[in-house]
This record gives structure tokens, sequence and C-alpha cells, in this order.
């Protein structure tokens, strides 16, 4: 046993080696000859880049030895007909199926909440912002949003529904939320979309989707089993919106978008410094 951990470690460290090296490649080859600067504190680098390598590897083997399997046996107790119909043999609908979403929803909130990358981006928009967005507003907005999508989605592997049509009419909300919401916020909420599909939730989320389409009689792994992670990236979108128009409209706002002001460009002067008007700079031209 001990044996194959070691093996498999060994060859996924060596995997993940190589594929972080073009990314170190590529920074050297910048570095030292096209900015022709020195690697500062080179130690600490060469430190910190064998951490991210084994870091890597150690999270790797951890998804197949551990997120994985769980993911998949708790999609089969959680959509095992004994549990779902309480022993008894009548034809399943998808009303039956309500624990799975709410285990759904329950574990993308979470995973949400606990994503790196997400509080990275909810800090430096709190500190740049000045306080005006709230750190824990957007977390808990985004990880509604991610709550939502994986409850939506495990319906749609439930009743085998095409993941084109979600995917259709969530971004046609975008779209028109998009028209409606303080310019300021967009970009932001354009980018919680990403941040959501990271370390901590696209596994146990991919390990959910797979493990739910290899239970649910008539679904493919394939073609059902994927399409979680689409839809996580779809939903926060709409929720940072939905939470920055809500604030809009308790501070008196409207959601009618206004044309914001230009800067103003400086008014022309004369031989004196004198600022000359409008009113004065056509009186000249005549």
């Amino acid at each position: 046993m001990a044996d194959n951990w070691s093996e498999e470690l060994l060859t996924v460290f060596l995997q993940t080696f190589l594929d972080v090296l073009p990314i170190l490649t590529v920074l050297l080859v910048f570095q030292l000859l096209v900015l022709r600067q020195p690697i500062a504190n080179l130690k600490h680098v060469v430190i910190g880049a064998l951490y991210v390598i084994i870091g890597l590897a150690l999270f790797l083997v951890g998804l197949e030895r551990a997120l994985f399997p769980l993911g998949r046996v708790m999609a089969q107790q959680l959509t095992a007909p004994s549990f779902l119909t309480d022993g008894k043999t009548d034809l399943l609908d998808w009303k039956d199926y309500y624990w799975v979403y709410l285990f759904g929803a329950a574990i993308g909130f979470a995973t949400t909440i606990a994503e790196p990358s997400l509080i990275a981006v909810a800090r430096k928009a709190e500190r740049v912002s000045g306080g005006t967005i709230s750190g824990w507003g957007l977390r808990i907005a985004v990880a509604i949003g991610v709550a939502a999508s994986i409850a939506i989605g495990a319906f749609r592997i439930v009743t085998g529904t095409p993941l084109h049509l979600y995917m259709v009419a969530g971004y046609a909300i975008v779209v028109l939320q998009t028209l409606f919401t303080p310019r300021v916020i967009v970009p932001l909420a354009y980018d919680s979309g990403g941040v959501t599909t990271s370390t901590v939730t696209v596994p146990l989320v991919t390990a959910l989707g797979l493990g739910l389409a290899s239970t649910v009689p008539g679904r493919s792994a394939i073609l059902d089993g994927f399409g979680l992670i689409a839809l996580a990236s779809l939903f926060p979108m709409i929720t940072v919106m939905g939470y920055a128009q809500i604030g809009h409209l308790r501070r008196g706002g409207s959601l009618r978008r206004t044309k914001e002001a230009s800067p103003a460009a400086p008014h022309p002067v004369d031989g004196t410094g004198q600022s000359i008007h409008h009113g004065q700079t056509d009186r000249r031209k005549r």
C-alpha cells in the first residue's frame, strides 16, 4: 500500500513539474532575455516554485484518493432508490431527488465561501473601492449564485434536459442585467464567474456531477456529467449584479442607467492666461 502511494506521488510530482516547466520557462526568458534584469530574491523564488510543485502534486493525489471517490459515494447514496423512496418500488420522479438538489446547493455554497481566489478578489475589491464594495457581501453573493447553479445543474442531470437551454437563458439574463447595473460593478461581476471555478470548487463539483450522472438511470457520465462548472461560472454574474442592483435601490437610486459624465475638457485660454468660454470663442470665430 505504501509503495503504491509513493509511486503515485512520485509520478504525479514529475508530471506536475513538466506541467509547470513551460510557465517557468516563459518567466525566465522574459526576465533574463527581454528585461535583462537579474532575478530578485532568487533563493526565495526557487523555494516558492518547489512549494508550488509539491503542493500541486499533493493536491492532485488528494483529489484522486479522497475527493473524487467521496463525490461518487455521496451521489450513489443520495440517488439510491432505497433512500429516495423509503424502500418503495414506485418509479422515481424528478421531485424525489430533492435531497440531491439541497446537497448540491449546500456544497456549492460552502466550497465557494472557502475558495481562496474569491477571497483574494473580494479583499482587493473592498480595498480598491474604499469599502464601497463589501468583501463579505461579494463572497456571499457569489456563493449564492454557485449554490443555485449546482442545484439547477443537478436538476438538469436528473431530468436529462439539454445544457444549452440553461446557458442561453442565463446569458440572456446577464445581458439584460448589464444594461441596468451600475457600470462600476459589471466587470467585477463578470470576473466573479471565473474565480469561483478554482481549486476548491471544481474538484467537488465535478465529482458530484460525474457521480450523479453515473447513478441516475438513463444518464451518461460523458453527456450529462459535465456542465456543472459552466453553470457555476454563469450564475454568480447574475447574483453579483443583482446584489449591486438591490444595494443601489436601497440607497435611493434608479435601475435606469444614466449616461456617465465624461471628464470635463479644459477651457482654451487667451494670451493673458484667462479662460475663454464657448461664447467668447464663437464671437472670435465670427
